[in-house]
């Protein structure tokens, strides 16, 4: 079987050309082989891992945690409960997150609430909130995400 190009393989893996060259550069997918041209080639087993990688971010696994399962799958001493505790600890990161998800919805629709449609943007708030004045008048809570340095 002919080699696939990098457009070719990124294409049937649902991924873009630069994630691929992304994943080469951090060691998720193997150095393509070159042809003598210097183009790349890819083979079914690079389709195949990028749809594996594909489908374990479509899960919300991090991209660590993508190395780990890879590392995983291709260890004969791995067992499925070393897949099953990595499993277990990324649903309680999304667990949190979706908490944190919840407090700024609510801190929103407490915004939104309050907002007065016709008044002046000036009265507006939602920008003195974003402004940092009136934080705790008005009730809002603290999300874990707003307190984050930017």
């Amino acid at each position: 079987m002919r080699g696939m190009s990098i457009g070719e393989l990124a294409g049937a893996s649902g991924v873009r050309t630069d994630t691929v060259r992304y994943y080469e550069r951090i060691g998720l997918l193997a150095m393509a082989a070159r042809t003598e041209a210097g183009y790349r080639s890819y083979g079914s087993e690079d389709l195949a891992r990028l749809r594996f990688i594909r489908r374990a971010k479509s899960l919300g696994f991090s991209l660590e945690d993508i190395r780990r399962l890879l590392d995983l799958q291709g260890n004969d001493a791995s067992t499925a409960g070393d897949v099953l505790a990595l499993t277990r600890q990324r649903i309680e990161v999304l667990q949190n997150q979706i908490a944190d998800l919840a407090a700024i919805e609510a801190a929103l629709a407490n915004l939104a609430r309050d907002c007065p449609p016709d008044a002046p943007a000036s009265d507006c708030p939602i920008l003195a909130h974003l402004a940092g004045l009136h934080r705790f008048k008005m009730g809002v809570p603290r999300s874990p995400i707003m307190s984050r340095k930017d």
